[in-house]
């Protein structure tokens, strides 16, 4: 089993990051939308992916928020192994939830967010045609 990184698809900039990810960032991750993903296989549940983006590692082991993006970059090797380090020790792993939470909660006002990005998963399933 690889790594598999999960983001909300329905989050335009959640989606505009994930492009980001899969152009730049060399890791051997699957980057999935959780929306298309196997929760229960991976060990997910929709509430949590709701919450923040999720790292699963090959043993099932998983981070959610910033540590994710932490283990994302710490697999992508390189210049971005430094980075997510960073991300995975003090002090960053402090202060990166809170800027996390607050960054999630201003999706909408995020470059290449939108009002959707906003709205709860429920909210945003009523708007589908």
């Amino acid at each position: 089993m690889t790594a598999t990184f999960v983001f909300d698809g329905d989050c335009a900039f959640c989606s505009t990051c994930a492009r980001f990810i899969e152009r730049r960032i060399p890791t051997s991750a699957t980057v999935r939308p959780w929306q298309r993903a196997d929760l229960a296989t991976l060990g997910l549940t929709p509430a949590a992916c709701e919450e923040a983006v999720q790292w699963v590692a090959p043993d099932g082991t998983v981070s959610s928020g910033v540590a994710a993006i932490g283990r994302l970059l710490v697999d992508a090797g390189s210049f971005w192994r430094p980075l997510g380090w960073l991300l995975l020790v003090p002090p960053l792993s402090w202060v990166g939830p809170p800027v996390y939470r607050l960054i999630a909660r201003n999706r909408d006002r995020m470059p290449g967010g939108t009002a959707a990005c906003a709205l709860p998963q429920a909210e945003r399933d009523r708007l589908k045609p």
